[in-house]
């Protein structure tokens, strides 16, 4: 057994020294940053390529390049251009893929900002864009060739004053948030050190968060605005902000986004990081958060501050479907006979690579047990029927309760274990 055990030691170590040197082999420890603009209308999309950056860090891991999760409804490649080998990727979401699903996308055309992020290339290589087709399988949107020593790639460096929230290790060892200031002016630096803190205290009160605090890195970028609050359209109210978020996204009071991810991007870079959370000083309930984008929370409303907050960093961190229904802003999101890519929703169809695993024996499909600890239970993804979720109730359907379900609480563990080993 001692010598069973000394060889899968010594076989993941192996694994570990290999995947090291094959970034030693293909990057730098610095970011490459794709700019782009992504256009289209409910059914079609295009992309068109703003501008390429170098940005002084790099946070993600050494080791996992490659993404084997399958989340997001986008996909990024990375390939050396001399030899087709695939070098990076990754997945993530976006505000287009959003508003796509509203009826606005049926009658007009509408462009975003959006920019993919990868450690920075040795040699020249090819990025190819890829997104989910109605049938949930990927397809080539774009491909754009990258001269990585071409004058034109902008060097660029911000100097925000940052500061350490909760600091665990190296960034390539840890899961690494940053943290912006979004509607505080100049005068209220404390103030925004306070709700850094607040951010952080509130992730970290929730399980698995609250075990796993020593492998998270979460910094804070101060990025002051000329006026205080967020713009909210519904009021007639509109404020000049760093990063310009905005109430009533998609015509959703609670829903506050910013649009203008460039300057997102920007204020991150000043640190390393994997994901991006901004928090805006808004004392109107309200948040938002999608996968490996960003997340924005307010930060004055004391009542629930803490729970907006998880509940938001589960989409960010790994794309956990909201599991409550009737929000009518999304028609088409889950379309019919897909199997959601989302570890908590299921429409039965794959229903073997998500939680039948973890079922008691005799499980009633749908479950009707309503204390089950795990079960399938209908109604989730924004409908009531065809979509299943894990228990009766969790952070990603209701307030009421103070935990994840066993499925979303595996998933993040499997998550903080990709970008920390």
């Amino acid at each position: 057994m001692f010598k069973k055990i000394c060889f899968i030691s010594c076989l993941l170590c192996s694994v570990s020294m290999w995947a090291q040197s094959a970034f030693e082999t293909n990057f730098y420890p610095k970011t490459m940053r794709v700019d782009y603009f992504r256009c289209g209308d409910a059914t079609k999309e295009s992309v068109y390529i703003d501008e390429v950056r170098e940005e002084p860090y790099w946070g993600g891991s050494k080791v996992n390049l490659i993404d084997t999760t399958g989340y997001g409804n986008y996909f990024v490649k990375v390939y050396d251009k001399q030899t087709n080998a695939l070098i990076y990727s990754r997945g993530y979401c976006n505000l287009f893929g959003e508003w796509q699903t509203i009826p606005e996308a049926k009658q007009t055309q509408k462009c975003y900002t959006e920019s993919v992020v990868f450690p920075y290339p040795k040699k020249d290589i090819k990025v190819v864009f890829e997104s989910r087709n109605k049938k949930g399988k990927f397809e080539k949107t774009f491909e754009y060739d990258i001269d990585v020593n071409s004058y034109l790639i902008k060097k660029e460096a911000n100097r925000n004053k940052t500061f350490d929230v909760v600091y665990s290790g190296a960034p390539e060892n840890c899961v690494d948030i940053v943290v912006l200031s979004e509607g505080y002016t100049a005068d209220q630096y404390d103030l925004f050190k306070e709700d850094a803190k607040k951010f952080a205290d509130a992730i970290f009160s929730f399980s698995p968060f609250k075990e796993n605090k020593g492998r998270f890195n979460v910094k804070a970028v101060w990025t002051p605005s000329t006026e205080e609050g967020s713009d909210i359209p519904g009021e007639h109210i509109w404020k000049e902000t760093a990063l310009n978020s905005t109430f009533y996204t998609f015509d959703s009071e609670r829903y506050i986004m910013t649009p203008d991810f460039k300057s997102v991007r920007d204020a991150a870079s000043s640190v390393p990081y994997d994901f991006i959370y901004i928090i805006a000083n808004s004392k109107k309930y309200g948040g938002g958060g999608i996968y490996n984008y960003y997340g924005l929370s307010v930060a004055g409303n004391e009542g629930s501050y803490e729970k907006i907050y998880v509940h938001e960093f589960g989409h960010l961190f790994l794309g956990l479907g909201d599991e409550y229904q009737g929000d009518a802003s999304y028609n088409d999101f889950y379309p019919k006979g897909v199997e959601p890519w989302e570890a908590n929703l299921t429409r039965l169809i794959g229903f073997d690579k998500k939680w039948k695993n973890m079922l008691p024996e005799g499980t009633k499909i749908p479950t009707t047990d309503e204390n089950a600890e795990i079960g399938v239970f209908e109604g989730g993804g924004y409908v009531n029927e065809g979509i299943y979720r894990p228990r009766k109730n969790c952070l990603m359907r209701s307030f009421s309760v103070d935990d994840f379900c066993p499925v979303c609480t595996k998933a993040i563990l499997g998550q903080i274990d990709f970008y920390t080993k």
